[in-house]
């Protein structure tokens, strides 16, 4: 966050004193993005951003307030909308949004807000079930049933790659983790998402006819990526709070405890930005 500071241009806000005083921090978080974030059967906010949130949230002595949101045509949109500006069709805006990836290009296009603290590195995987061989070249799935998310790189690598030798077999999602499921019941043999979405959707041995893959997945555009949070431009010191209630939670094995409890091994963020 330091090294964005210099975008931070209104130097006499004090959004962290507000918040104290307030004794609430909003927060915004992606809605039906399990494990992340999303709401069980009883409409209870799930996840690993909302445990993540609630911790920060303690470190700062105060309580959180969520705004679940469905994502928008981009992360640029998502951030106008729940952080600097507001939505046309109304809502209040957040103090800080989860989940935002924290790559250079971003972070100099969405100049209204500071994007740092990370907390995770996300990639991609594959699952398998029984009927498919997870670690053989890709090809050789011709004639296997894959599902994806739509429009989502795990749907253009299935599609594109190879020659597109596979296109015609890719089922498409509203997202990686119903393609997860229509893998674990039986209605795909191959399903692409990312990591924690599939080491979610398999723990606790929720599914032990389905396997991940193991290999490296060949041809793929993406190496992976940092996730972390967004404030706006003028909330350099909530920014700085946060960011070091995040260093301790990496430190002392906080961010470890709180992904595991929901499947998903923590990948420590390789600080891009």
């Amino acid at each position: 966050l330091a090294g964005l500071a210099a975008l931070a241009v209104p130097a006499a806000a004090r959004p962290l004193d507000r918040v104290k005083a307030e004794g609430v921090l909003g927060v915004a978080v992606y809605r039906d993005f399990a494990p992340w974030s999303w709401r069980d059967a009883a409409g209870v906010l799930q996840g690993i951003d909302i445990d993540l949130a609630n911790a920060l949230a303690t470190a700062l002595g105060v309580k959180t307030r969520f705004t679940d949101f469905l994502a928008d045509e981009s992360v640029e949109d998502d951030l106008r909308n729940m952080v600097w500006r507001g939505s046309l069709i109304g809502g209040s805006l957040a103090d800080v949004m989860m989940h935002v990836p924290t790559d250079r290009r971003l972070a100099l296009q969405v100049e209204r807000c500071v994007i740092g603290a990370p907390y995770a590195r996300e990639s991609f995987a594959i699952a398998c079930g029984p009927d498919a061989d997870c670690e053989v070249p890709p090809p050789q799935w011709a004639g296997k049933r894959l599902a994806a998310e739509l429009d989502s790189i795990p749907d253009f690598w299935l599609s594109g790659s190879f020659g597109g030798v596979l296109r015609g077999q890719v089922a498409h999602h509203l997202s990686g983790a119903a393609a997860l499921e229509a893998l674990k019941a039986g209605k795909a043999d191959v399903a692409m998402a990312s990591r924690a979405q599939v080491e979610h959707a398999l723990a606790n041995n929720a599914a032990p006819q389905v396997k991940q893959r193991k290999g490296p997945i060949p041809a793929l555009p993406s190496p992976g990526w940092d996730v972390g949070i967004a404030v706006k431009d003028d909330s350099r010191d909530l920014a700085d709070a946060l960011e070091a209630a995040m260093e301790r939670f990496a430190a002392d094995g906080t961010l470890a405890r709180l992904f595991a409890a929901h499947g998903v091994t923590h990948v420590p963020p390789r600080r891009e930005v």
